[in-house]
């Protein structure tokens, strides 16, 4: 039970970074079907720029460098893919969801080119983002259930509750939920609407693209086995499962990982029924969509301008 925990836990956490970067997208407006895209490029760029590190130090390689030049890397890669998604559906005006799907094309086609390159080396990077605090082992199983995990783990639900605690306390996260509900309004305020939602995506991007590294390197040891797009579709799902706030994602991220692997841990189950169990993530959503929507209320609903262009001239 304590073992399955566990690894709810750590792959609870992929889903964290990808539902806060698509809440924060999502709260200016843009529904960004890239996602899964972006979490491959992410672990792309970060394993990548592992693998350079590990390859140039050698034996001589340094453990701070060895998580931080990764993270960097992961960053910088989901942010550019922001960044040409915003320029796509901001500027040049293109549609939300085909441009969506067609970043999710090129990062699962990115991310398989990669795993068929260079990853072999992601096992020995991985050791350094499974790295457990040092006195986890004494505490027992308050230890290895809290405390022996790797540092993005931590990162993930500090960077939700920071999400959170900006998008509902702070200047800066009511002119972006402005933005998302009304931009011609916004606009009329003074808000830039262009500018939040450039900035959000890119942010939100980088933030997801941390997901596709978590996975690879501390849910899966640093093996590389497949794709992350499935795990991407889900992230997407927990954004509507979580109504929109970062904060209830940290506790909506372990249910799903936890339904994700539950068939792992059920003697018996046939690889057919394995796969229907990965489904009942989307079946929750799907549960937790109806309820929102019979309720009505305002504070558990999507953004009203969600997936709509705004052209100042129309306004």
């Amino acid at each position: 039970m304590l073992a399955f925990l566990v690894s709810s836990i750590r792959l609870g956490m992929t889903f964290l970074f990808g539902s806060t970067g698509e809440t924060i997208t999502e709260k200016s407006g843009h529904l960004n079907l890239g996602i899964p895209g972006v979490m491959c490029v992410g672990a792309s760029c970060g394993c990548f720029a592992e693998y350079l590190y590990l390859t140039a130090a050698k034996a001589n390689a340094n453990a701070f460098l060895a998580i931080l030049l990764p993270i960097l890397a992961t960053v910088l890669g989901g942010a550019l893919m922001g960044l040409i998604f915003s320029f796509l559906t901001v500027t040049l005006r293109a549609n939300q969801n085909v441009t969506g799907l067609a970043l999710t094309t090129f990062g699962v086609g990115l991310s398989d080119y990669m795993i068929a390159e260079t990853g072999p080396i992601y096992s020995r990077g991985s050791r350094y983002f499974t790295m457990s605090l040092p006195f986890a082992d004494d505490l027992g199983w308050f230890g290895e259930l809290f405390l022996s995990h790797g540092v993005l783990i931590y990162l993930s639900i500090i960077i939700a509750l920071v999400s959170a605690f900006v998008l509902n306390k702070t200047r800066i996260g009511l002119n972006l939920r402005a933005v998302g509900e009304n931009p011609a309004t916004a606009d009329a305020a003074g808000i830039s609407v262009s500018r939040y939602r450039y900035a959000s995506t890119c942010i939100g991007c980088g933030i997801a693209g941390l997901g596709g590294l978590s996975f690879i390197m501390d849910y899966l040891n640093g093996n590389w086995e497949y794709c992350i797009d499935a795990i991407g579709w889900l992230t997407i799902a927990l954004v509507i499962f979580t109504v929109w706030k970062p904060d209830f994602a940290i506790i909506g991220s372990i249910i799903f990982g936890a339904l994700y692997i539950a068939s792992s841990y059920i003697t018996g189950v046939s690889f057919a029924n394995k796969e229907i169990f990965k489904m009942l993530p989307y079946v929750v959503t799907i549960i937790v969509l109806i309820f929102t929507s019979i309720r009505d209320k305002k504070e558990n609903q999507p953004p009203q301008s969600l997936g709509l262009p705004y052209f100042r001239e129309e306004r």
